[in-house]
């Protein structure tokens, strides 16, 4: 698991890497004070963000929002300090695991391998509603091809389905592009 670290405590960096890099499974990557957390999660390609801060700062979170919308990734965020209001707007900001802690635990391996498998989860989510959506979008185009062949060929709902199901087939075509077309010819909308 390759995992970029943002700290500019250099003392608390140190200590996190020197954890982390007990376990030769891990590789560390420490972000410069100076760099875009964006861009080096665009260069880097970590498999998680590990951003460490004593404590919440909202100008942080603009960082991590790029990453969000550039280069989705689990963020991990340490603070030292519980805020339930930047929580909430870190979590908003994409923050997989938030975590408010004094000090750095002796292993957050744990930690980061929840946080990867909880954004990993939503991740699947987002997935799995957009193709719910979409099924339902291509259902409803069917549905008012079938409603124009109905009314304009007389067809049953059966047949309708039937013609428009064999013209799919013999075309080497999917049914709702079939049906989009009806709807197209027939001057319908197929949205």
């Amino acid at each position: 698991m390759k995992i970029l670290l943002a700290d500019d405590d250099a003392e608390r960096a140190g200590a996190v890497v020197r954890v982390l890099a007990a376990d030769p499974d891990l590789v560390v990557v420490h972000l410069p004070a100076s760099a875009s957390l964006a861009d080096a999660v665009a260069a880097q390609a970590p498999d998680v963000v590990l951003v460490d801060m004593a404590r919440p700062d909202r100008d942080a979170l603009e960082g991590i929002r790029q990453v969000t919308a550039r280069n989705p990734r689990p963020v991990v965020l340490f603070v030292d300090q519980d805020d339930p209001a930047f929580m909430e707007e870190a979590i908003g900001a994409g923050v997989s695991s938030y975590n408010a802690l004094g000090v750095m635990p002796p292993d957050v391996k744990p930690i980061l391998r929840a946080a990867v498998a909880l954004f990993r989860r939503h991740q699947q989510a987002q997935r799995d509603l957009q193709e719910a959506e979409s099924r339902l979008q291509e259902r409803a185009i069917i549905d008012r091809a079938k409603a124009v062949l109905i009314r304009k060929r007389r067809f049953s709902e059966p047949d309708a389905y039937k013609w428009l199901r064999s013209q799919a087939m013999s075309q080497g075509r999917r049914i709702v592009d079939i049906a989009a077309e009806v709807m197209r010819k027939t001057g319908e909308h197929a949205e």
